[in-house]
């Protein structure tokens, strides 16, 4: 029986599936990354920790004050943060920061990826795919900002 796979497998995992982080925000594993980003073997592995690392550190930026707000009131790791709740048995700011970075991910792919193809039909694609980031990049804001107890939006009057 043969099929058409329209998706590139993904590569084995390497030994390194975790990339460590700082210590006080999560470790992300590249297998769950893929798995919830929807990313298939055209994003090599070492394509996919070079965003995630990015992503990762842009996002520990964004949270710097909160971190040191709580290291400075002595809690260790961002799952000790007090009161953060859990869902499905997991702490809700390890989620959110795990969404955070996932979709920082994703957006950071959709860009860089436009290169394959730079004919006519490729760059109306790369135009279709704006939108895509603009959301992706929304998600990660709206869950730093979960993370740090404000709101989604912000409206000023002028």
């Amino acid at each position: 029986m043969s099929g058409f796979v329209a998706t590139a497998p993904t590569a084995a995992t390497s030994e390194t599936d975790a990339i460590a982080n700082d210590g006080w925000f999560p470790n992300l594993s590249m297998t769950q990354l893929r798995a919830v980003a929807r990313l298939d073997g055209t994003v090599t592995e070492e394509r996919l920790r070079d965003a995630a690392r990015y992503a990762m550190s842009a996002i520990n930026r964004r949270l710097a004050a909160f971190k040191a707000a709580h290291q400075a009131t002595g809690v260790t790791k961002l799952a000790d943060v007090p009161d953060a709740g859990t869902i499905d048995g997991e702490n809700r700011l390890v989620m959110l920061y795990r969404r955070a970075v996932q979709c920082t991910v994703k957006a950071d792919l959709i860009e860089r990826y436009r290169d394959f193809d730079s004919t006519d039909s490729g760059l109306r694609r790369a135009d279709y795919m704006d939108p895509a980031i603009g959301e992706q990049r929304r998600n990660a804001t709206w869950a730093v900002r979960e993370i740090l107890g404000q709101p989604h939006t912000i409206v000023e009057l002028i």
